[in-house]
Parts: structure tokens; C-alpha cells; sequence
């Protein structure tokens, strides 16, 4: 379906009548919108999962833990919304009557969301975008994935029913099902829409952004673009956790057919007996790991061109392979291997392959590895497979890994993210396209959020959250001293 000029305004017009009652709507009304709409979510029955497992070829209880994740995000958002904690309420006054200055944050306004493929729940119509947008005080319009609409069309109208259910207007979520790449761009580009929200492809994200950055008034696109999640394992580490550690290692690799944006593609250690052990195990471990099936043809034939690519790159060897026969449509793990020389000379090696593939890296000393680290991109994950021993002897790589990535794990494998405060999802470009936020958990709130002051106005023109009398009980820093009076 091609969406025509008109047409998208219409839309666009909608939404920016519902941003307008959203802006009406104080922390705690948002709340309970964001509770209705996820009762209607968790609502729905078998026929969502069976939808899904059709179009996404997931399996059935994946889809069934991943509704549970996405109905459990729209509650913990709207809990974080309710507190207050994103309005980041200031008032500063001059004890001499000079100024009266109260600070707040607000939604930005009409926010376009484009559906992921590989999260058809909870990165896709009713994610975890489309929830903090809510929860910011911002209208959204979705743009459903093409691999899934009929998916994204029960989350849609789910979304519509909690709407009706709260009192709200239609126009606080919009729902555009359309192949064409020209209607995403004109949903960047129309004056009205003031923030993106995108998960995939570094090409994808990076057009989007530059589409945003070239109007007459750039707006925000925060794309999470992928990345190679790399896993430095260290001697000491190795002395006792081969085994255990190559069944960890594979086990990440080939969750979901690969189909991950934390999936952990690049291994690196140093040169010897150790890594040589490590190989071996690995392999041994991919021989149990099954082909599957890939959520989309376009992402099989992106899979099985880039894996062909590499190994017929010079420097790089097959190592293994999953272990079953190959069926229509399916994808096998892979493992290949080369040498940190091969990486410095040709950085290609280290771009994604978004699949079950592992490329093993071999640095001579410990200078290579260092250099290795400095060389790469951001990342949205770092992994040190490490003792504390071995922490403390490559205690610069530490250091030097801060700045490379937006979660620096301990151990441990980067597939599975907790939704809490903490948790940071995205990274310094081409990670993502703004290191300062997330996408997951209630801070993914903050990017659809801008700071308004106002100075001098009578108390009953100000936000509930600026009131003197503070109806909304929330926690304020008022004269540099944090208090709910």
C-alpha cells in the first residue's frame, strides 16, 4: 500500500490533535492510560500468538515470554511516569522576591515510530517506544513492519480499545500499514511530526537520520542500528571455564537463529594453547545447534550473502558449522576465523552479520588487543570473559572499552535485556544514533521529553507538577533542596 501527500497529513494532523490532549494529561492521568492500555494488551488471546508464529516463524513460547515482557513494560513505564521522576520539576525563587523560576519537562509532540522485525511485541507497534512516547506526553504514529501486519494490526487495535477505554482521542496512536519507503520518509519529513523512533539496519537508521537532520528544523531520530557486541576472553578466565564458557558463547550466538541486536558476532582472544582449547570446544558446541528458520526471505538472503562474503575473504577460515542438514528457507550457525593483522588491514571484517555467526578473532599480544579495542565502532554491548585477576592485569582495556559501548558486561553473554532504571540500551555511534539515551527501560522515556521554564506566573496557570501546593505529590528540587512539600 503507497500512502499518498494527503493522506499522510491527515494523519499527522490526527496526531497532533491527540499530542494536544496528551498535553492536558498530567504524570499521573498518563499513567492510567498507560494501564489501560496494557490491560487490553495482555487481553489478547491465542490468536496474537498464533499471528505472530505464522508471520515471524518465532516460536510459540518465545512469543508467549515476549507478550509478557512488553505488557510488563507498559506497566513499569507508566509506574516511572507516575512518579514524576521524568517532569524533573525545578523551582528556584529569590528570597528578596526578585524572580520565581519553575522548570519542567514535557512531550515533544507527534512521534513516528517504525516497527522492528525481530521483536514483533516488544520492539514493534505496542514497544517499548510506542510506550515511552506515551508516557512523555507525545502522540505516536507506527509505521508496522512489513514482515508482520496482521501482528502489528491486533497490537494496534488493542492500543485503540485502551485509548477508548481512558477517554481519549483516536489521534494519540496512529496506525500506517505501507511497503513504500517514500511513506516512512514523508512521515519524517511532515512539519508536525517532532521525533523518530527506529530499531534495525545501520542503512535504514542512518537515512532516517540524515531525513531528519536535513529539514528546516532538524528533529531528533534515535535509531538503534546494530552492532558486533564483541567478547574479549582473557588467560586467566580460560584456566577453569573452557567448556562452560564455549556452551555460553553458542548458546548466545545462535538464540533466535541469531536474531538479535546483542548478539555476541566477534570473539576475541590472545594467541596459544588456551584459545586453541577454547576453538575446539566451540566447535564441538555449534555441531549441537540446529539450522533455523529466519524471521523474513530479505534477512535469509542478507544472511547467506554477507556469511558467503566472508568466507571467501582472504585470511579468513571456516571453523565450523551448525550441525543438521540445511532446509528451505533456514539458516545455519557459522563460525569463521583470522587474525587480528587481518582485522587492522581490512576494518569490513568487523561490520555485522545479523545471523547465528561468530567471527574469532587472534591477537599475538596484548598490544594487538589493545589495538583491536581502539578500533572499534561503537557498540551497544562489550563483553569481558575475564576473572577479576585478569581484569586487573588489562586493566586499560577496561578503561579504553568505557567509551566504546552502552553496557559493559562482566561475564556473562549480552543476549537478554533486563527492562529496569539501569539498564542501557544503545551506544556510541553507529551503535545508535545519540549515546546519551536508551531504548529500553523507563529512562527510554527521556528522548521524547523537552525542558520548559517558566518565570513569574500566577500558581493557577502553572503544570500541576510547578503548583505551589504540589497536588501531584511528586518529588521537586525546589531551592536546590529535594522535597515533596
Amino acid at each position: 500500500m503507497i500512502w499518498n501527500k494527503n493522506e499522510i497529513d491527515r494523519v499527522v494532523q490526527l496526531a497532533e490533535a491527540g499530542f494536544q490532549f496528551m498535553q492536558q494529561c498530567n504524570v499521573d492521568q498518563r499513567a492510567k492510560l498507560m494501564y489501560a492500555i496494557a490491560a487490553e494488551i495482555e487481553s489478547l488471546g491465542d490468536v496474537l500468538i498464533e499471528t505472530a508464529h505464522v508471520e515471524t516463524a518465532l516460536p510459540i513460547g518465545r512469543l508467549q515470554g515476549e507478550k509478557v515482557r512488553t505488557v510488563n513494560q507498559w506497566r513499569k513505564y507508566a509506574d516511572a511516569v507516575g512518579t514524576g521522576i521524568y517532569s524533573e520539576a525545578r523551582i528556584d525563587q529569590d528570597p528578596n522576591g526578585q524572580f520565581d523560576l519553575r522548570k519542567y519537562n514535557k512531550g515533544l509532540g507527534p512521534v513516528v515510530v517504525f516497527g522492528a522485525s525481530n521483536f514483533p511485541f516488544a520492539f514493534s507497534t505496542a514497544g517499548g517506544d510506542t510506550a515511552s512516547a506515551i508516557g512523555a506526553g507525545c502522540s505516536v504514529i507506527i509505521k508496522a513492519h512489513p514482515a508482520h501486519v496482521k501482528t502489528s494490526q491486533l497490537m494496534a487495535d488493542a492500543i485503540d480499545r485502551g485509548l477508548a477505554k481512558f477517554g481519549a482521542p483516536a489521534g494519540v496512536f496512529n496506525h500506517i500499514v505501507a511497503d513504500a519507503m517514500a511513506t516512512g520518509q514523508q512521515l519524517v519529513q511532515h512539519p508536525l511530526v517532532k521525533a523518530v523512533a527506529f530499531t534495525g539496519s545501520f542503512k535504514g537508521g542512518k537515512s532516517l537520520y540524515d531525513l531528519g537532520q536535513s529539514r528546516p528544523d532538524p528533529i531528533p531520530v534515535f535509531a538503534e542500528m546494530g552492532s558486533i557486541n564483541p567478547v574479549f576472553v582473557l588467560p586467566d578466565y580460560l584456566n577453569n571455564q573452557v567448556d562452560g564458557f564455549a556452551k555460553q558463547y553458542i548458546g548466545s550466538l545462535a538464540l533466535g537463529v541469531g536474531q538479535f541486536c546483542t548478539n555476541p558476532g566477534v570473539l576475541i582472544g590472545l594467541a596459544g594453547e588456551k584459545l586453541e582449547l577454547l576453538k575446539a570446544h566451540l566447535k564441538k558446541e555449534l555441531a549441537t545447534i540446529s539450522a533455523g528458520t529466519m524471521l523474513h526471505p530479505g534477512i535469509l538472503e542478507n544472511y547467506d550473502r554477507l556469511t558467503a562474503e566472508m568466507k571467501r575473504h582472504d585470511g579468513v577460515k571456516l571453523l565450523a558449522v551448525g550441525g543438521n542438514e540445511m532446509q528451505g528457507g533456514m539458516a545455519q550457525a557459522m563460525l569463521v576465523e583470522t587474525d587480528a593483522a587481518q582485522v587492522l588491514a581490512d576494518p569490513t571484517l568487523l561490520e555485522e552479520v545479523f545471523g547465528p555467526f561468530g567471527l574469532i578473532i587472534t591477537c599475538s599480544d596484548e598490544d594487538e588487543m589493545r589495538t583491536i579495542m581502539e578500533s572499534l565502532n561503537g557498540q551497544i554491548t562489550l563483553t569481558f570473559a575475564a576473572s577479576e585477576n585478569d581484569i586487573r592485569k588489562y586493566k586499560e582495556l577496561f578503561v579504553l572499552a568505557q567509551d566504546k559501548c552502552g553496557r559493559l558486561l562482566f561475564q556473562g553473554m549480552p543476549t537478554g535485556v533486563e527492562v529496569q532504571y539501569a539498564m542501557q540500551h544503545g551506544g556510541p555511534f553507529p551503535a545508535s544514533t545519540d549515546a546519551r539515551f536508551t531504548s529500553v527501560g523507563p529512562d527510554a522515556v527521556k528522548r521524547f521529553l523537552k525542558p520548559i521554564s517558566f518565570q513569574n506566573w500566577p500558581n493557577e496557570f502553572l503544570p500541576m507538577e510547578l503548583q505551589d501546593e504540589n497536588p501531584l505529590h511528586i518529588n521537586r528540587l525546589v531551592n536546590q533542596q529535594w522535597t515533596k512539600e
